[in-house]
């Protein structure tokens, strides 16, 4: 047990010594209204702290109870400035008989990882070549003034948004790949600056909220492929995933939609992806104080179609008519690309409940990486490096390949598997993981 209570911990005041846990007694601490977590053998009281993380509420509270270090490492590019907030949280330490790791985890395995990460800073993996971005925003925008160009030279007719609508898909989900750059940090030495292109990006280029995509997509790095965590695995009204949760849905007669035929109806999440991923949450994120910003992004994006399809003069001559249209063809055709890229790399791993296993190993079970090559890594936005993504989030994503060598030899040093097959057998394998969980749950619903 822990010498000496935890009180002061959150009000800033210095101890008068330092204050020893065991991991039994950290452990304990994993409720939302008492959540404690470990740094580098450092204890934190975060139970109010949580409510202002600027990441979210959830993806700290999801490391209540555990060594959070490989994560804390992960997220932030500055830690160091972060020791600032965490600072006046400090309730004490590890006992010093106590492992480094919690819930008897691999302690080399982790080692080596964090030796890895170390190599991969000393190599210079984690600096961002502005020429690089400089360019992919670039030929973002060249796509996006070569639409306003055809609809003032080319006038109406179908021929002209039948291309219009091509170019400008392209063009919306490569802008979706680069918003994850800066999303995620891995842009900038600042994440100010990283937060200003980032609400760019995905305001006025895509017509979404940043405060909404970062609350959910750090929950899903935090905890990939966890039920309860991972909100990108939380589709029970639509969708039952992996081995368990079919069957445990199956024994309580739970019946959303026909499951068994889940793998024939996905395509039509591509529909549903695109209204609740992009507009509907954009016009209320989880911040109320962002929905004014949020608001004005989506009413950007969408008077760039109004003032294309006033040129066009679709069908009946209706400029407003002719924007929902276009906007409809460009969402249809976009969700697929979006949803088809995003979950080849999850849904044929696993998925179950928290294993609490080491940030390597939880990692390497949820994703799965697809084969390299020019048209790969610009189709997917280098998706198709989702292991290294996962491993590094802030790394900018030119250099997933330098280390991608690095990451194999430490998986086949510990048995980790490192999957990796091609973009097509990624696709087919959604399809085949679907059918699998379907029958799972119709066998379990009927029979036990």
């Amino acid at each position: 047990m822990g010498k000496g209570g935890e009180k002061g911990g959150e009000s800033g005041e210095p101890e008068p010594q330092i204050r020893r846990y065991t991991w039994e007694e950290i452990q304990k601490h994993n409720l939302r209204t008492d959540q404690w977590l470990v740094t580098e053998r450092k204890g934190y009281k975060i139970t109010k702290w949580a409510y202002r993380h600027p990441g979210g509420q959830r993806v700290i509270s999801h490391c209540a109870g555990e060594d959070a270090t490989d994560a804390f490492q992960a997220f932030h590019i500055n830690p160091t400035l972060v020791q600032k907030f965490l600072k006046p949280l400090l309730i004490g330490e590890l006992a010093p008989g106590e492992p480094s790791q919690d819930r008897e985890k691999n302690s080399q395995l982790v080692e080596d990882f964090r030796t890895l990460r170390k190599t991969a800073e000393d190599m210079d993996l984690f600096r961002a070549n502005p020429l690089f971005f400089s360019l992919y925003l670039g030929h973002i925008l060249v796509m996006e003034v070569l639409a306003w160009l055809m609809v003032l030279y080319f006038g109406t007719g179908w021929i002209t948004t039948l291309i219009l609508s091509c170019i400008l898909t392209t063009s919306q989900a490569q802008a979706g790949w680069l918003q994850h750059d800066f999303g995620h940090l891995s842009v900038f030495k600042k994440s100010s600056w990283n937060h200003i292109v980032h609400k760019f990006v995905i305001g006025h280029l895509k017509g979404a909220s940043a405060n909404w995509w970062n609350h959910r997509h750090f929950q899903h790095h935090a905890k990939p492929n966890i039920f309860k965590k991972d909100p990108d695995v939380n589709m029970l009204h639509i969708f039952v995933l992996g081995d368990t949760q079919p069957v445990e849905y199956g024994k309580k007669k739970l019946k959303y939609l026909p499951y068994n035929h889940q793998h024939e109806y996905f395509f039509l999440k591509h529909l549903l992806q695109s209204q609740l991923t992009l507009s509907i949450p954009s016009l209320g994120p989880p911040s109320p104080g962002q929905v004014p910003k949020a608001r004005a992004s989506v009413i950007s994006k969408h008077l760039e179609h109004c003032q294309q399809n006033k040129q066009l003069r679709l069908g009946n001559g209706s400029w407003m008519r002719g924007s929902m249209e276009m906007n409809a063809c460009c969402q249809f055709l976009e969700s697929h690309w979006f949803v088809w890229v995003t979950q080849m790399n999850h849904i044929p791993m696993e998925i179950d409940s928290e294993k609490h296993r080491d940030w390597l190993s939880s990692q390497l079970a949820a994703t799965c990486n697809i084969e390299q090559s020019f048209f790969n890594d610009w189709f997917t936005g280098h998706l198709n490096f989702q292991i290294e993504h996962h491993l590094f989030p802030t790394m900018p994503r030119h250099n997933f390949w330098k280390v991608k060598p690095l990451v194999k030899s430490l998986c086949a040093k510990h048995g980790v598997q490192y999957e990796e097959k091609p973009l097509g057998k990624a696709f087919v394998d959604i399809v085949g993981s679907l059918k699998k969980s379907g029958h799972l749950w119709l066998d379990a619903y009927l029979h036990k």
